[in-house]
């Protein structure tokens, strides 16, 4: 019987913390591929809820997973792209389901923010909700 030594374990970085940040946008959209008579065929707007998560260790020597200064201001640029707007005419948006929007938050977000764990975007008057967290 052959001992394989045991690979040396990297020390711990420490916990693993998630923090979220939550914005909200006000959106108008329609769906054009859908039949017609469909009810969300037409134009008409939501209020949405975004939810962004972004996972890691507090590293020093601030303590911080990330700078919370620097992620709120990345959702201020994405409110101001997003609020009052006819979400068909956003490059990437032309088809602005719930699920599109979601990715789409997200593919703008992991450029900025590597640890990213997920994006939520909800439509609480409607109960309606998608999370990402990655193709990982």
């Amino acid at each position: 019987m052959t001992s394989r030594a045991a690979k040396p374990r990297k020390p711990a970085e420490g916990p693993l913390l998630e923090i979220c940040y939550e914005f909200g946008f006000d959106a108008a959209h329609r769906f054009t591929r859908l039949p017609r008579g469909h009810k969300y065929r037409g134009l008409h707007g939501h209020s949405f809820r975004v939810e962004v998560a972004i996972r890691g260790t507090a590293l020093p020597p601030h303590g911080f997973v990330t700078d919370f200064a620097k992620l709120e201001a990345a959702c201020r640029r994405l409110h101001d792209r997003l609020d009052h707007a006819l979400l068909n005419e956003i490059k990437g948006l032309e088809n602005p389901s719930l699920e599109n929007v979601c990715l789409w938050i997200w593919h703008w977000l992991i450029l900025r923010f590597p640890k990213l764990a997920r994006v939520t975007v909800r439509r609480d008057s409607l109960g309606q909700s998608c999370s990402y967290q990655g193709a990982g």
